[in-house]
């Protein structure tokens, strides 16, 4: 099995079947070829989590546009099948992570939010303020 480390830049390569880890400065990727590229919307890519639906984005929220929420999911076929709701009009997330149950995921935003969030809407089930 061959090792690939990418760089990541203005576009960020997700894979398939493969044992992968990705970060915010590069991903490792043991023995897989690409299988998708998606392009950010407006800033840069920091996150991606690959789902059986498609591709969990997370965008760095440095230079987002106020109003438009910088997580979305993408479909297989490059489509935008949601973007997260957020718990307040002018504010961003910072970190996402998936939950154990398999149907939610965690996500914090700039403002202080710990939110949890349906996988398959991007809706909100809850939130609270972290001061």
């Amino acid at each position: 099995m061959d090792a690939v480390t990418l760089r990541q830049g203005r576009r960020h390569a997700l894979f398939g079947k493969s044992n992968y880890r990705l970060n915010f400065h590069e991903a490792l990727v043991i023995g897989a070829t690409a299988k998708m590229d998606i392009q950010p919307l407006y800033t840069k890519i920091d996150k991606t989590i690959q789902l059986t639906m498609g591709f969990l984005v997370l965008e760095s929220s440095s230079g987002y546009p106020h109003g438009e929420s910088n997580m979305y999911l993408v479909a297989p076929n490059g489509k935008i099948l949601w973007k997260a709701e957020t718990p307040e009009g002018n504010t961003c997330f910072s970190r996402v992570k998936l939950n154990e149950d398999g149907e939610t995921f965690s996500a914090y935003t700039v403002h202080g939010h710990a939110c949890e969030l349906d996988l398959r809407t991007g809706k909100l089930i809850s939130f609270t303020s972290i001061q």
